[in-house]
């Protein structure tokens, strides 16, 4: 059965521990302020809402370079893959997708392929929106590797107000286009470096959902 279609919440499971945190600590307060409860029954009842998780109809197409999460195009340029992801220190096309603390913060592989690596480095929390985020940031690289053998590498970076990275695969795993791989918790953004003869089909501001929209074909 292909993982993308087992049966899942609305809501990531990362999503109920949180607001089990925020819902007890406002069953404490009611005991001291009911202003000050009630704040907090309105922070359990966003912490619900930002660890939404929607089904995606994901164009199932090994020409396509699907957007790896929700949010808005803030960069698309030429650059090079991060310096300890363990492929070749080339240029690369680069398109980057920031995500602000509204948007769903669930990240999805942007083509079918292998995770070849999996790399964690820590970093600063700078505003994920700047371009020095790219190198600065603390950030989880992802490699993945199409069937013809394509290169295509997902950058998590954490911001100003996420941090955390989380992964919910391995390496050696096979990922289907669209499938779950990550998380980043309260703000952030997701590079996706391809090949340089890639051709975008989004632009500099321009909404992207991840799982959907189409970012650029490859050659």
């Amino acid at each position: 059965m292909n993982k993308s279609s087992i049966r899942r919440s609305y809501i990531h499971p990362e999503g109920w521990r949180f607001a089990a945190i925020f819902f007890s600590a406002s069953i404490l307060l009611l005991l001291f302020s009911k202003i000050l409860a009630t704040i907090g029954f309105i922070f359990t009842a966003f912490v619900i809402w930002f660890f939404r998780d929607p089904k995606r109809s994901t164009p199932q197409d090994s020409n396509l370079v699907i957007s790896s999460a929700d949010g808005k195009v803030c960069l698309i340029d030429e650059a090079f893959p991060p310096e300890e992801a363990p492929i070749e220190q080339k240029k690369m096309k680069r398109i980057c997708v920031f995500m602000n603390v509204l948007n769903v913060h669930v990240n999805r592989s942007p083509i079918a392929g292998k995770v070849e690596h999996i790399i964690y480095k820590e970093g600063q929390f700078l505003n994920a929106s700047l371009d020095k985020a790219s190198d600065k940031n603390e950030r989880s690289s992802l490699v993945l590797s199409s069937e013809t053998g394509t290169k295509i590498v997902v950058v998590q970076i954490a911001g100003l107000i996420a941090r955390r990275i989380l992964s919910f695969i391995s390496s050696n795993d096979q990922l289907s286009q669209g499938e779950r791989f990550g998380l980043i918790r309260f703000g952030s953004r997701v590079d996706i470096y391809m090949p340089l003869d890639a051709v975008e089909q989004c632009q500099v501001g321009e909404k992207v959902i991840a799982g959907e929209s189409i970012l650029a074909t490859l050659k």
